[in-house]
């Protein structure tokens, strides 16, 4: 299973950005994967953002993301759509998937796959 990640950019405070994650693989079934999308700070931990199940009928999202971000998927793309972008959103922003059918929890140990990353900056 491959996972490519792409949009990242440069965004002003305040704007929108859309960042995407497109998985392949003769092995991948999206129905049976969730997918996510984590970020990491310069000097921080990687932290959970967002994951839906392949319906999209179960989602989670962090507090700080909350009514500003949506996880959308179509078959094996996934999609975060940023808005309200803050400068502390500045990241590089991952997209995951784990073998499940049911959201689970938030750990990145839980994932098996990772695409290589796409950087997000906010300027203030």
């Amino acid at each position: 299973v491959q996972l490519q990640a792409s949009g990242g950019g440069l965004v002003q405070a305040g704007g929108s950005r859309t960042v995407s994650c497109a998985a392949s693989g003769r092995t991948f079934r999206s129905q049976s994967y969730v997918m996510g999308w984590f970020r990491q700070a310069p000097g921080k931990e990687r932290e959970f953002v967002a994951s839906t199940t392949y319906s999209g009928s179960s989602s989670d999202y962090v507090d700080s993301v909350k009514g500003r971000f949506t996880i959308s998927r179509d078959k094996n793309t996934v999609y975060l759509q940023m808005n309200s972008l803050k400068p502390e959103d500045t990241a590089v922003y991952y997209c995951a998937a784990k073998r499940a059918l049911r959201i689970g929890g938030r750990d990145p140990n839980e994932y098996e796959y990772w695409g290589q990353g796409t950087q997000v900056t906010v300027s203030s």
